[in-house]
């Protein structure tokens, strides 16, 4: 297995709260991206949110591959925004990316 770092865009649609993006960022700290590398290196925030509600999660996964390693990453960041109430299509997400990789050979 292989650790991941998975960056996952996407919108609010409407205005959150900061009660809820805190809300957001505690369900998904378990994957903090910090507790790599490159997350410390690189000093990357789980959940960064622009003007407009672009925002961007990054998560640390364990995963087989790539595609696996992606597709995980999604099913985090959705299951944090539903359970801190919003609906998917309050927040809709992009294709995920992997920004890196730290793997021991």
């Amino acid at each position: 297995m292989t650790t991941y770092v998975i960056t996952v865009p996407g919108t609010f649609l409407r205005e959150v709260p900061d009660s809820v993006r805190s809300d957001i960022g505690r369900r998904l700290r378990p994957q903090d991206p910090r507790n790599t590398d490159l997350g410390e290196s690189e000093e990357l925030s789980l959940l960064t949110v622009e003007e407009g509600g672009m925002f961007a999660a990054r998560v640390e996964v364990e995963a087989a591959d790539r595609t696996e390693a992606e597709a995980e990453a999604v099913r985090l960041v959705y299951r944090a925004l539903r359970d801190s109430g919003l609906a998917e299509e309050e927040a809709p997400l992009g294709a995920a990316v992997v920004t890196g990789i730290d793997s021991e050979f």
